[in-house]
């Protein structure tokens, strides 16, 4: 996070609030750590995405102040869009390092508060903080959205995502498909996985005619089994990667079932499509 030590920090017998402070960097989470304490807040340190998740859930806090990338790139913005959500009066800041200022510049569209650039004297972020509690600025309290509603409204976005990590796949892309012969069926299996998910019954898996045909295109196409199951894969790898966008506005009190749902949906897609693969006959070689 790289946080400067600052000689000027002095002890504080008060607390101010409460901090969420998430860092991968062990040392630099200590030290940061312990000079805004110093400085008379009360801060719990995390290491990564699932300790911040949990330490949201279970507890309140003033402050979020996070890393932009945990490694990853998403993993800020992962935690800003839970603590927005879970604690929507939160002040949320994030630090980035300048290669990955407009990473953090979209943060600011997102959820964040504030994006500080790093490296930063504790006594100016201290500064920040106080102002910004003692003057809170806008408080969102974001209208809750049941993955149905999100996967319908994303259903381009997460084809998108699906076809740029098939094009990344070496044995799939090595397949010479126009963009409409790559997707197939694949609206029409969404859009089933969303008819399963608003069913009042999601608890069994729904005939899926978009599979079975789905399987017979791609027996056509020359897929082999292997190919329509890390396709599979890959599907569900698309979709998590959409719910995770709107992690600050997903419904959490049904998001669990929701994701058990989807996974039983797409694994019964499969299914059906391997039968519709098997059921097809083999195309006559050119």
């Amino acid at each position: 996070m790289n946080v400067l030590s600052d000689s000027a920090a002095t002890a504080v017998s008060h607390e101010k609030g409460r901090i969420l402070l998430v860092d991968d960097d062990d040392q630099l989470r200590t030290v940061t750590q312990l000079l805004l304490e110093k400085q008379g807040f009360h801060v719990e340190p995390a290491n990564n995405v699932t300790d911040a998740l949990r330490l949201i859930a279970n507890q309140d806090f003033e402050v979020l102040l996070s890393d932009l990338h945990m490694p990853d790139a998403g993993d800020g913005f992962t935690v800003v869009s839970a603590m927005r959500h879970t604690h929507p009066k939160a002040l949320t800041i994030v630090l980035s390092g300048y290669p990955a200022i407009q990473e953090a510049v979209d943060a600011i569209a997102k959820d964040a508060d504030e994006v500080l650039l790093k490296p930063i004297k504790v006594s100016v972020l201290t500064e920040i903080i106080n102002k910004r509690l003692a003057s809170p600025g806008r408080q969102i309290m974001l209208a809750k959205e049941r993955v149905s509603k999100i996967l319908e409204r994303d259903g381009s976005l997460t084809i998108q995502d699906w076809m740029s990590r098939c094009a990344s796949n070496e044995d799939l892309r090595a397949m010479p498909l126009n963009p409409q012969e790559r997707t197939g069926h694949l609206p029409r299996l969404m859009a089933d996985l969303v008819l399963r998910l608003r069913s009042q019954s999601s608890d069994q898996a729904l005939i899926s005619v978009a599979a079975r045909e789905h399987g017979a295109l791609r027996r056509v196409q020359g897929y082999t089994i292997a190919m329509m199951v890390e396709e599979s894969r890959i599907l569900q790898v698309s979709i998590f990667n959409t719910l995770q966008k709107s992690l600050g506005s997903v419904d959490f009190d049904t998001v669990l079932l929701d994701v058990m749902t989807i996974a039983d949906e797409v694994d019964s897609q499969l299914k059906q499509a391997v039968l519709g693969f098997a059921e097809s006959p083999v195309p006559n070689p050119a």
